[in-house]
């Protein structure tokens, strides 16, 4: 596998983002800091392992589970299943990589599934995916055929899991798809540059929700796409939920608008053509424990009395797409 910062160095150069080029030196170091993470050596060293693999292979990246067909020996089967599997809980997904299945908790294949139909054609696209997490849905923004895509998440856990997929997939479609391991604050100011922006699964995470939508305008040329995923209640254009300490057990959720509210919250920080392509209530189903992924899951944060509730008494998670262009 070629050497994911030297990659990543020539991709910047290549698009011409010398500005932020100069930066990412001292943000993998920030991003990959070996003290700060403890688990981080051996999810290095798990990735390193990964045995080279034949030339020969097929990548489908437009697939609903991101697969590479490659010729593995039994015993090369198992030694990649076992490096694999040091680098759990594998969330986004679902993968096949030579024959071994990915089963993540997320089926991030529906929430693709709901908001492909709604997109302006990726094709030619440059692309950032903002907290992608093991960077499923940034392979198939590559599949559907972007230039160039940049998944960002300050999980050094999900970038190894990226390169790992990345080692898989080889040389063809890694040349255009890349993860940094950082937040949307790492992104130059005013960048003005993106033809596309994913956010999905973010904004209830910041306690400020319209810097982070003022930050993902400024992230996206003049014209351009954003695509916002995120929590959802019921209501009307001023309806709020603020939760406590703890929102189905996360501890960090802050801000859940109505999707009319969010609408409204777009508009106000400058975006037009704003509408709503989904919403629906997350189901057990798209949201579970599997084998790669053993800790508590959805089923358990709910009421197991009332499952329309969260166990603190909430709303159950409800999440709405919604789709935006900053104006030319």
């Amino acid at each position: 596998m070629n050497n994911p910062h030297r990659d990543l160095y020539r991709a910047f150069l290549d698009q011409g983002l010398e500005t932020w080029l100069a930066r990412l030196p001292e943000q993998l170091a920030q991003g990959l800091d070996r003290k700060r993470y403890g688990d981080l050596p051996a999810w290095e060293k798990a990735v390193a392992k990964l045995p080279p693999l034949p030339e020969e292979r097929e990548a489908y990246l437009d697939a609903d589970t991101v697969s590479v067909e490659v010729a593995l020996g039994d015993s090369q089967r198992r030694q990649c299943e076992n490096l694999l599997r040091k680098l759990a809980p594998w969330r986004k997904g679902p993968y096949r990589l030579g024959g071994i299945t990915i089963d993540t908790e997320w089926r991030s294949d529906w929430k693709w599934q709901r908001l492909a139909p709604h997109l302006a054609d990726l094709a030619g696209r440059r692309v950032l995916d903002v907290g992608g997490g093991s960077g499923y849905h940034g392979w198939r923004m590559a599949g559907a055929g972007a230039s160039f895509v940049l998944v960002i998440d300050p999980s050094p856990r999900f970038y190894y899991q990226f390169q790992a997929v990345r080692h898989f997939v080889g040389d063809r479609d890694t040349h255009r798809t890349h993860f940094l391991p950082v937040g949307i604050e790492a992104v130059p100011d005013d960048l003005q540059w993106f033809d596309t922006v994913f956010s999905m699964g973010v904004l209830y995470h910041r306690p400020s929700p319209l810097e982070h939508l003022h930050k993902l305008k400024a992230c996206l040329r003049p014209g351009g796409e954003l695509v916002l995923e995120t929590l959802v209640v019921e209501g009307d254009e001023t309806t709020v939920l603020l939760p406590g300490e703890r929102y189905a057990a996360m501890p960090n959720v802050y801000f859940l608008p109505s999707s009319r509210a969010l609408c409204h919250w777009l508009e106000r920080c400058g975006f037009d053509d704003v509408r709503v392509v989904d919403e629906a209530i997350t189901t057990t189903e798209e949201q579970r424990a599997t084998d790669w992924m053993t800790f508590q899951s959805l089923a358990d944060f709910l009421d197991p009395e009332d499952p329309t509730k969260t166990r603190e008494g909430y709303p159950a998670p409800r999440r709405a797409i919604i789709i935006a262009n900053r104006p030319s």
